[in-house]
């Protein structure tokens, strides 16, 4: 359930961009081609608005406590509309895994409304704050990329970004997360939240405490496989990248 977003959207050309793929595919058609680009410009205004949000709310408050509040909304609705990109996938104008594409958003949705919303208790945390700075700052670049990739016109330095300070930001989201599901770990199992006990009709149980646990076990072979292909793949592009800067 490792939200590979957290850090670098990690294998997820989840929005247009097939340029570092090393076989030519054919790209979208022109009507869906626009279709992207709005897309991925209103996905990157959202998260700047919710970078401006959390930043006017430091200022104001001289704090980075109780952040979350400042940018609850723009946060489930942004992080909500992120769950196009599996329809995206599924109806073929992007050329990337519905699976995996489904898996990766999936999680953070997850830990958006399943964990961080249903959990009242934890939304002060300070590992809250924490996976959506992550969160924000790798969303701003991963939808950038996308848009300027979908133009043709890609500058260097978002391509840079995009494969290099996820190196930072993958870990500092996973930690994040990994620190808001142990967080909430005992309210969920004080208030049996989302659980179902036997006896009932369904003669169906679901314990939702042990459920966030093998959540975060997950994460152990999840987060490094993820976290390598990563390093994998901004070797090849930003070394091919540098290939074609080189004067002839």
């Amino acid at each position: 359930m490792v939200a590979a977003g957290s850090g670098s959207g990690a294998g997820r050309a989840a929005n247009g961009s097939g340029s570092q793929q090393p076989r030519r595919r054919k790209g979208p058609g022109a009507l869906a081609t626009a279709y992207l680009v709005i897309y991925n410009v209103v996905m990157t205004a959202g998260w700047l608005v919710i970078a401006v949000g959390l930043v006017r709310a430091y200022l104001t408050k001289g704090s980075y406590h109780s952040l979350y509040y400042a940018i609850e909304k723009p946060l489930k609705f942004f992080q909500t509309g992120s769950l196009l990109e599996i329809l995206h996938c599924a109806f073929g104008i992007v050329p990337s895994s519905v699976v995996l594409t489904a898996f990766q958003v999936m999680s953070r949705v997850f830990l958006t409304w399943a964990v961080t919303h249903s959990v009242k208790e934890i939304q002060n945390e300070d590992s809250v704050l924490l996976f959506i700075v992550a969160w924000t700052i790798t969303e701003i670049i991963r939808y950038s990329f996308y848009t300027f990739s979908l133009l043709n016109h890609l500058p260097y330095l978002i391509k840079w970004a995009r494969y290099t300070l996820f190196i930072v930001l993958y870990p500092m989201g996973v930690s994040g997360e990994l620190l808001t599901i142990y967080a909430a770990l005992p309210f969920v199992r004080q208030a049996g939240l989302y659980s179902i006990s036997l006896p009932n009709k369904y003669n169906f149980s679901f314990d939702y405490y042990t459920f966030l646990i093998l959540v975060m076990i997950s994460y152990i072979p999840i987060f490094p496989q993820l976290y390598f292909h990563m390093l994998h793949q901004r070797r090849k592009v930003l070394s091919h990248a540098e290939e074609h800067k080189k004067p002839e």
